[in-house]
């Protein structure tokens, strides 16, 4: 293998492609990045053996072949090189860059030690813009549990509809779905369930000018646009009716100023409990109380002016999921709405028509 390329392209390939590489593994080969030059370019391949990424870069190829060389490594090389033209070969199983009067070996490892990519057919595929796919996954992924307990809730739903896609997660405590239009290949619908570190590869690589293509063979998902892949094993398993839990008779609303509300909850959650995390909110005509009674530490109390009309209501929170859900609302005011103390309350963007996006948080029992 031999090529030239220049600084900048070898830095961006090398790292688009570490981010994927695994920061402790029982596999020295998962550390390498896979090169192959061919056809006027190179390929580099990175995986953790669940999700792969895989990218194009535009180089002088004098002649073809493949290796695997230490990622981390080369990336660190790479990012102090001046800014010339990178000479890059094969001397057996080591790597060779020379640039200017610089002049580097790596020990690799052979190429066919390299995990297999998984092979996605793409004929058919689902189409979708960065910028809807990017705006799903930011505003629903914060919600996948982190508990090995329950491993179907630490990946992210996916529904693939005719005309529509949407995602959803949840850790049982609270929950995040959000839907967008989407143009569907041959196959109208499909659920997925996608580890989320597989989404923040995809956020990563993908512009949000793109036209992703989105394709599914056997147990693994391929996400492609212009020179990047990426591949990720699925998590096998039905997800939860999630439908059944959120509520459709909340019949109580408040609008309330998002920053404000979070700027209160954060002052509340200082004095609350290290292990719940539990705050009060009363809500009553035009007003908001919080509170907050933590007997070994201290208490809080904070109002806020609110719009209600309501019955007087008390409900409590984990502030912590409650900050959560606020962070990602994208509106300037946000609708909470709940029935009863001991109800699930749902949270949506105010005056947001268009969006289809709705978060859940479960309360906490209030202790008198």
């Amino acid at each position: 293998m031999n090529f030239t390329i220049t600084r900048q392209n070898l830095h961006n390939g090398l790292a688009a492609v570490s981010a994927s590489i695994p920061s402790k593994t029982t596999l020295p080969v998962l550390s390498n990045i896979l090169f192959q030059a061919e056809n006027g370019s190179v390929w580099m391949s990175g995986t953790d053996l669940d999700v792969a990424v895989r990218i194009k870069v535009p180089a002088d190829v004098r002649e073809d072949g493949s290796l695997t060389a230490p990622g981390k490594k080369l990336q660190e090389i790479t990012k102090e090189l001046l800014d010339q033209p990178v000479e890059v070969s094969t001397i057996g199983t080591q790597i060779e860059l020379k640039s200017g009067k610089g002049h580097f070996k790596l020990n690799g490892l052979p190429a066919d030690e390299f995990p297999s990519l998984p092979e996605v057919d793409f004929e058919g595929a689902w189409s979708v813009t960065g910028t809807d796919v990017n705006r799903l996954i930011h505003h629903t992924s914060f919600a996948v549990s982190n508990e090995e307990s329950r491993p179907i809730l630490n990946g992210v739903l996916w529904e693939l509809r005719d005309g529509a896609m949407r995602m959803v997660s949840t850790n049982g405590h609270r929950l995040a779905r959000m839907g967008v239009p989407a143009e569907s290949g041959d196959t109208s619908s499909a659920d997925f369930i996608v580890p989320p570190g597989a989404l923040q590869q995809v956020q990563r690589l993908f512009k949000k000018d793109e036209l992703l293509e989105v394709a599914r063979s056997g147990n693994h998902l391929g996400f492609r646009a212009g020179t990047a892949e990426v591949y990720t094993r699925l998590i096998e398993g039905t997800y939860p009716n999630y439908e059944a839990v959120i509520p459709r008779d909340n019949d109580k609303v408040a609008t309330v100023d998002k920053k404000a509300l979070e700027s209160a909850v954060r002052r509340m959650a200082v004095v609350a409990s290290d292990q719940t995390h539990r705050i009060r909110l009363k809500f009553e005509s035009n007003r908001l109380h919080l509170n907050v009674l933590t007997p070994d530490l201290g208490e809080g109390q904070d109002e806020l002016e609110v719009g209600y009309e309501g019955e007087e209501i008390e409900i409590g929170f984990n502030a912590n999921y409650l900050l959560e859900v606020l962070r990602y609302m994208p509106t300037d005011e946000v609708d909470i709405a709940f029935k009863a103390p001991e109800r699930a309350v749902t949270i949506v963007p105010s005056g947001s028509e268009n969006l289809d996006y709705l978060c859940l948080v479960m309360p906490l029992r209030l202790l008198d």
